[in-house]
């Protein structure tokens, strides 16, 4: 670590700069020479760098989520060349610029600190070696040689020999202690930023590989920084912790304000806009109004959480338009209840129920009423007379008939010879022979 370190020594200088205009600043409250002092001139050069690298992570969300959007396309490259590595990473060059997406860019911020984290372990570091480094000279060193965080030094590391940390004017239990507890916090940190990134913030409706690699950086990553950490001065330590805590903060602000589409935080941030926007009956703020005008923008684009959200929209008689805006309007909420009862199946009906219906007349008769009229119509057609008619009369009834569109009348047994054709059915036992 110290080799690394002194590759970062030409920024030391800066870095210390910094941290004494804050100590005397602090000092002046606290004391000079107090742990607060020196501990708080420690917090606020993180939260200086973390002010300057805001542009680096609006870059890393964009560019995150330009990858979690490029995975299915990814993928499919990769199977297509699958044999052929030179052209699958042409054609993936040729992807993100096309998309304009950056791989690395989701590891600016990391990148950015890294100078400035390693120099103030530099820093740290001769401190602890009693050595002057930057701009902090023989006072500002036995100053910050005699600060204790909670019984730790600043330059205190959890493997310290025993002589060491007695030269510092502490106990190795009171360094141990406070060490691991940092050093748990830090971990902890970290894992809830990843996994707070992995449970609200992605969209779940595309399982790629990314997810997978993502979710198992987020149980490897705190073990990494848990086995570094015992190797951290307990400055570094306040500076890591306080860099976790800043950047779970900012993620929590990003997930609420600006989630990623088709996520659960998108899903909890489209209840709230419909809340806002059914109780005040407008969208209230120029931010919200984009990102309504970016949900219409999209048409049949629009993913589940979007539809709900529009659906939620007619149903309290409200209309988006193209500009971010909502209008007022009573027939949305009309027509959305009408559409949703077009599309309800109709109940089935038993056959006796089809029955009545289909025996209703046109000119407003009972069903049971027509039922009757042409059941009775039907028995005096197919009674036979009791009369002989003659056989003029009977062709001409015949005849009329045939005009009218009704069935033939069956030959009579008189006319057929007394017998009938094909097959004969057998007789009932009670009829007369």
């Amino acid at each position: 670590m110290d080799t690394i370190a002194s590759l970062f020594s030409f920024i030391t200088t800066p870095v210390s700069w910094v941290i004494v205009q804050f100590h005397t600043m602090y000092g002046a409250i606290f004391g000079p020479d107090t742990g607060w002092a020196w501990g708080l001139s420690i917090v606020s050069l993180v939260v200086l760098i973390r002010i300057c690298l805001i542009p680096l992570f609006v870059k890393q969300i964009k560019s995150t989520r330009n990858m979690q959007a490029l995975q299915p396309k990814m993928k499919a490259i990769q199977e297509r060349y699958k044999s052929d590595k030179q052209r699958q990473s042409e054609e993936m060059m040729k992807l993100y610029k096309e998309t304009g997406t950056n791989p690395l860019s989701s590891c600016l911020p990391i990148l950015a600190q890294s100078p400035f984290f390693f120099s103030l372990y530099h820093v740290l570091s001769a401190i602890a070696s009693g050595k002057t480094i930057g701009v902090i000279d023989e006072p500002l060193l036995a100053s910050a040689r005699q600060a204790h965080i909670f019984g730790a030094p600043l330059a205190a590391k959890f493997m310290d020999s025993p002589e060491k940390v007695a030269a510092l004017n502490a106990s190795l239990t009171d360094v141990r202690v406070v060490t691991a507890i940092m050093i748990v916090m830090m971990s902890a940190s970290q894992f809830f930023t990843q996994r707070q990134l992995m449970m609200k913030n992605v969209d779940l409706s595309v399982k790629t590989p990314y997810m997978q690699q993502q979710k198992m950086l987020m149980y490897i990553f705190p073990l990494i920084f848990a086995g570094m950490g015992i190797n951290f001065p307990v400055g570094v330590l306040v500076y890591w912790l306080t860099t976790n805590v800043w950047t779970m903060g900012q993620q929590m602000y990003v997930i609420n304000q600006n989630p990623t589409p088709g996520s659960k935080a998108q899903d909890s941030y489209l209840e709230r806009l419909l809340k806002s926007v059914t109780q005040h009956g407008e969208v209230r703020g120029r931010r919200r109004k984009n990102i309504v005008k970016a949900i219409v923008a999209k048409g049949a684009d629009r993913n589940d959480n979007e539809r709900r959200f529009f659906a939620g929209l007619a149903k309290a008689g409200f209309a988006a338009q193209p500009d971010g805006t909502v209008n007022k309007s009573d027939s949305v909420s009309v027509e959305a209840e009408g559409g949703a009862a077009k599309r309800q199946q109709p109940k089935r009906q038993t056959k006796s129920q089809r029955q009545t219906a289909g025996g209703q007349q046109a000119g407003g008769q009972p069903a049971e009423k027509a039922e009757t009229g042409e059941k009775s119509e039907k028995s005096e057609k197919s009674a036979p007379s009791l009369e002989k008619k003659p056989e003029s009369t009977e062709k001409g009834s015949k005849a009329g008939s045939a005009s009218s569109g009704d069935k033939p009348a069956r030959p009579s047994r008189a006319n057929s010879g007394g017998q009938r054709k094909g097959q004969q059915r057998p007789k009932h036992p009670s009829s007369k022979k």
